[in-house]
């Protein structure tokens, strides 16, 4: 049954962020941690976003704009893997504390501390009109790129801040949808080589 609620929650989420180009990370990891370990919830997010982001490749790939993938897609490729590297050094530190409600005892531990804030801070990022119309000039396409791919290869979230930065470069929908996925496709893959590599290694 576990399954067929994290596929359904997967399918819906997909087919609802489709054109926003953001939203599927945020929503779905907060999913996929109420069955999984944080670790397996972000690497299963990647997933679903990789995937999301092939279908959306093959539809209106074409329609990507190379020079923004190379701009802001080459140096969230890179900080893609910092953001993985930090991961794996936040889940190896112990609990900070525990506590009961009721008969269930909760640990506290910094991956599921920095997790939770970054969860809601990116959901202010869609929920709130201030920050959901929040957009930067093309001068800031570097800084956008290593934020957002830091943040990808960390917990998962980058459309939010990837969409906020290429909203404002004057590039068609088709185009705007293209680069995206494009760019979080090529994320998602450079987090997770990176995630198992360090797993063969240990």
């Amino acid at each position: 049954m576990d399954f067929v609620i994290v596929g359904v929650a997967a399918l819906f989420v997909s087919g609802l962020t489709l054109f926003s180009g953001f939203g599927l990370g945020t929503i779905l990891m907060p999913v996929f941690a109420l069955f999984f370990p944080l670790e397996v919830a972000v690497a299963a997010t990647a997933v679903v976003h990789g995937a999301n982001n092939v279908f959306k490749i093959a539809v209106v790939g074409k329609h990507a704009d190379r020079t923004l993938v190379v701009r802001f897609g080459v140096p969230a490729i890179l900080a893609a893997f910092a953001g993985a590297a930090a991961l794996g050094y936040v889940s190896h530190l112990g609990e900070i504390a525990r506590y009961a409600i009721g008969g269930r005892t909760a640990v506290i531990t910094p991956i599921k501390l920095v997790m939770g804030v970054l969860m809601l801070g990116f959901a202010c990022f869609e929920l709130l009109p201030q920050l959901r119309a929040l957009k930067f000039d093309r001068r800031y396409l570097l800084l956008g790129g290593l934020l957002s791919g830091f943040f990808g290869g960390f917990s998962g979230h980058q459309g939010a801040l990837r969409s906020a930065f290429l909203a404002k470069v004057g590039i068609s929908t088709e185009a705007f949808v293209g680069t995206n996925a494009l760019i979080g496709f090529m994320v998602d893959m450079r987090s997770e080589e990176r995630r198992v590599g360090k797993e063969c290694r240990s």
